[in-house]
């Protein structure tokens, strides 16, 4: 029996205590939250104890932090430092002096994976493997358009950053993961509602080491969800769609995407934690965890290269130029204060 702990009890924590609950072998044993009250609900549904942040590990062999993004730093050293595992969902955290700290203790031992649930799930590992099978790209873009959030902190500028930090780093994962190399510049322009604190409209133009050059358009101002990503090559096109339908596309031609599970998984479980690679990022946690190596699909690592640029395209977005990487300006920024220093 693995044991898991939960940091958070809103959204992201409760779809991760589901996961749980759903793999054989697993049980949720503590939940700690803000409120006690909000542990508690989320405890009845997933099972385990309420305790307090500064309780966990409380016995768990591995740890979710899925707390808001300014604490996943403290979180997640406090359960390393404990000798527990962890999943840490994203944003990895709010600066890059937070970041390189997870990186040096995660290089001294510490074990921790990186939630980018895309990169887990089956559909998105077909894509990829069709998208690297066209041979050298000339065409790399991707979307991820919804509405605005009607709940938590996401348009506050404490939160850490906006539309680009929250919602934009999955595509932006996807994007560095197709290209297969590293980003050697970025190109940002932001716009921000008068309401929002932050950026609700963002559009980024990614210059590869290879040359390759990579467009992103992330937004809460659309009506409905649209993501998808598209690459070509002198040897076809490939068109992945996740929203508002999962479907993938060669040259025009539907391509058969691997099927869900059909056994071994409570019938309860929403076929979105299958197809969203929610399972998988727990299992694969969980293996690394036994075999005590960090994951091979997405680690500290990756969260801190997308959070760098995520940072370098604040301060494009500031300045109207083209922004180096690695990355040279302020790592005790969030992108957020990056953007508009007069914060």
């Amino acid at each position: 029996m693995t044991r898991w702990a939960l940091a958070g009890a809103g959204w992201m924590a409760a779809v991760h205590g589901l996961a749980v609950r759903s793999l054989p072998g697993q049980q949720v044993v503590a939940v700690a939250s803000r409120t006690r009250e909000a542990a508690a609900a989320l405890a009845s549904e997933t099972g385990g104890e309420v305790v307090a942040y500064d309780e966990l590990p409380a016995g768990a062999d591995i740890v979710v932090v899925a707390t808001p993004p300014g604490r996943h730093a403290v979180d997640a050293l406090r359960a390393m430092a404990a000798g527990t595992a962890v999943v840490v969902e994203k944003p990895l955290c709010t600066t890059l002096d937070q970041a390189d700290r997870l990186v040096r203790v995660v290089e001294a031992g510490g074990m921790l994976t990186y939630a980018e649930n895309l990169l887990f799930a089956d559909a998105t590992g077909t894509a990829l493997s069709e998208i690297a099978s066209i041979g050298p790209l000339r065409h790399l873009s991707a979307r991820a358009l919804q509405p605005r959030p009607t709940w938590g902190d996401f348009t506050r500028r404490h939160w850490g950053g906006g539309v680009l930090f929250d919602l934009g780093i999955h595509p932006l994962a996807l994007l560095v993961r197709a290209a297969g190399t590293r980003v050697a510049g970025v190109r940002a322009r932001f716009d921000a509602a008068p309401d929002v604190e932050v950026e609700d409209h963002a559009q980024l133009t990614l210059r590869f080491d290879t040359g390759l050059t990579a467009e992103l358009e992330v937004s809460w101002r659309a009506p409905s969800p649209v993501w998808d990503l598209q690459a070509a090559s002198d040897g076809g096109v490939v068109r992945f769609d996740l929203l508002p339908e999962l479907a993938l596309e060669r040259d025009g031609e539907p391509v058969a995407l691997p099927p869900l599970p059909e056994e071994g998984e409570r019938a309860a479980v929403p076929p979105q934690l299958h197809q969203l690679g929610y399972l998988e990022q727990l299992r694969d946690a969980e293996a690394a965890w036994r075999a005590g190596r960090p994951s091979t699909i997405s680690d500290v690592h990756l969260g801190r290269d997308l959070l760098e640029i995520i940072c370098a395209a604040a301060v494009s977005a500031r300045s109207g130029e083209e922004v180096p990487l690695p990355f040279t300006g302020p790592r005790d920024r969030t992108p957020a204060e990056l953007w508009r220093p007069e914060w």
